[in-house]
């Protein structure tokens, strides 16, 4: 009789010892699982924040094209002016020019006047 007892207590503290084991896997599981949630979110608000950085240089490369075409406007009306000082500057010298001639020409006519 002694023998089948103690078979049943080692029995007995082999489901005990089952019991803990499955209790220590359930709590590395909770916690796995835990953790990895922690993770993910930590990855969502990663992707989130990249594609938020995204967004705003994208904004940011359409400000700068309307710039640039600002820019080249702006150039392209600096040339045109430039184009356009340029022949005021030859106008001004023909009439410069005329002017001294008519001067001239007053003085021979006031000299044959007189």
């Amino acid at each position: 009789g002694a023998g089948r007892g103690q078979g049943k207590m080692a029995a007995g503290g082999a489901a005990d010892a089952q019991a803990r084991f499955g209790h220590s896997v359930k709590g590395l599981l909770t916690e796995k699982v835990t953790s990895c949630g922690t993770d993910v979110i930590a990855l969502t608000k990663q992707v989130l924040k990249g594609s938020r950085s995204a967004e705003l240089l994208g904004q940011a490369a359409r400000n700068m094209v309307v710039q640039e075409d600002a820019i080249l406007h702006s150039e392209d009306s600096l040339r045109k002016m430039a184009i356009i000082t340029t022949h005021l500057q030859y106008q001004q010298e023909a009439i410069q020019k005329n002017v001294e001639q008519s001067s001239n020409l007053q003085d021979q006519l006031s000299h044959l006047l007189k």
